[in-house]
């Protein structure tokens, strides 16, 4: 994104190049034989090539806006003028056409984007797993066996990072309420970025929590993140400031983050910890009381309103769709019924606990640049495995949630870096920063970006 953008600036690559390159990314969607037929749910080719000759025009005239001839697919739960917005689902099919953008996409179709497809999610972003029983599940790009198997893509955005590991597109635009960025951004080997909440607006996409949504992106690596979110924010882009490493100072948080993991997360991330030290990098290793304390009260029997993120959207469904389940996932179903009953005292508590929780961790913060933890707890498991084992589905569910969902409480901002050796299975990094401290954190993870990656 960044050598495109900067080549075609300085003329180094003719305008025509977006065109050649856009047929590529296009039929490398459409072909039959990939993941594109789970990927993309809408896919409006006349409007893609439209999008194209237009950048084409802007280079052509020095015109060009930041993210030009840049293709970016579009989760299936923001409005895009004349599209459908159904999340994922069956049951909003038959909605009329949304009559605008939504202010992110509008964003980034003003700075120049090229919308690049709908993409498939987790029915209504309930779950960090990926699955969707009624368009098929796009699989993880590692791990596809040549009989269709293959391993979860991680969600809700799931076809968002599908769409960016396989090529098809530059970027994708993704909502994270509990790791939905994140997760699939890690799983497929990918940078994914959360920013803090009211960051981006929110408005014009199908909610999953009010308080806890955030708009991000998925790309290649933390430049490409840095200046999507910067359209999305409604910035200019200016270059990360890069650290001397030597001064940076990252919080391990011993405890629950680091415990538990599987063998290829515990081996990929301490050795990109051993690299960050080697490179002077101050990693101190102690345990985090407001996190350990929130997850004592999350084991407790009354955890499901805590957070209080889901009794929002059970709202929204009640107002927007059916309220007997018929056309939903019913594992989603099952999810949307267990805070149905939530009451208004509930919510209140959740929204006292956030904020307390949010001064905590700001205050355990202080002195540190980030928290450094595994993305995930897991590689990506079977999808097959997760649709025959439902009680699997959801311990697994709650499982890749557990280091990611966290941080939407307190309202920070996070952003997972790859940190496997090739051929491997994917592995992220997470780090994590105060609210509101978006632009020290891309600064940090553009400092380290490099260490943190193996060296091919």
């Amino acid at each position: 994104m960044k050598s495109l953008a900067e080549n075609l600036s300085a003329a180094l690559t003719h305008p025509s190049d977006i065109a050649h390159r856009i047929d590529r990314q296009i039929a490398a969607a459409k072909d039959a034989s990939g993941e594109g037929v789970r990927v993309f749910l809408g896919f409006d080719e006349a409007a893609i090539r439209t999008g194209a000759a237009a950048s084409q025009t802007r280079y052509t005239d020095n015109a060009a806006g930041p993210l030009d001839g840049i293709t970016i697919s579009i989760k299936d739960l923001f409005d895009v003028a004349g599209e459908v917005t159904a999340a994922g689902s069956t049951v909003l099919r038959s909605r009329p056409p949304a009559t605008a953008d939504a202010p992110a996409v509008a964003r980034l179709r003003a700075a120049g984007a090229i919308p690049f497809g709908r993409t498939n999610m987790t029915e209504f972003a309930y779950s960090g797993v990926g699955i969707n029983p009624h368009f098929g599940t796009p699989r993880n790009v590692w791990g596809r066996g040549s009989d269709g198997s293959g391993r979860i893509p991680g969600g809700s955005s799931s076809g968002g990072a599908v769409s960016v590991a396989d090529g098809f597109c530059d970027a994708a635009l993704g909502s994270d309420t509990g790791g939905s960025v994140r997760i699939p951004a890690a799983f497929n080997g990918l940078v994914g970025f959360k920013p803090t909440a009211f960051r981006v607006p929110v408005q014009g996409a199908i909610p999953l929590s009010y308080l806890h949504d955030s708009v991000g992106p998925i790309a290649n690596t933390v430049d490409c993140c840095a200046r999507i979110d910067a359209v999305l924010a409604g910035e200019r882009y200016a270059p990360q400031s890069l650290r001397d490493l030597k001064t940076l100072r990252l919080l391990k948080p011993v405890g629950t983050l680091w415990n538990g993991l599987d063998r290829e997360v515990q081996s990929a991330c301490d050795a990109a910890l051993e690299r960050l030290r080697a490179s002077g990098v101050e990693i101190v290793e102690q345990r985090c009381e407001p996190l350990e304390a929130y997850f004592n009260a999350l084991a407790q029997p009354s955890a499901a309103h805590t957070v209080g993120r889901l009794s929002e959207a059970t709202d929204w469904h009640e107002r927007h769709t059916n309220v007997n389940g018929a056309g939903y996932d019913q594992r989603v179903w099952k999810r949307i019924q267990q805070t149905k009953d939530t009451t208004r005292g509930e919510v209140s508590h959740a929204i006292a606990y956030r904020r307390l929780f949010g001064h905590a961790m700001h205050d355990a913060l202080a002195g540190f640049d980030a928290i450094v933890t595994p993305t995930l707890a897991c590689i990506a498991p079977s999808i097959q495995a997760l649709i025959d084992d439902e009680a699997l589905f959801f311990a697994t569910n709650a499982r890749i949630l557990r280091n990611t969902s966290w941080v939407n409480l307190m309202d920070g901002c996070a952003m997972t870096v790859p940190c496997h050796a090739s051929g491997d299975a994917p592995v992220g990094l997470q780090l994590i920063g105060r609210h509101a401290a978006d632009h020290a954190l891309l600064d940090v993870a553009a400092s380290l970006e490099r260490t943190i990656r193996v060296s091919k």
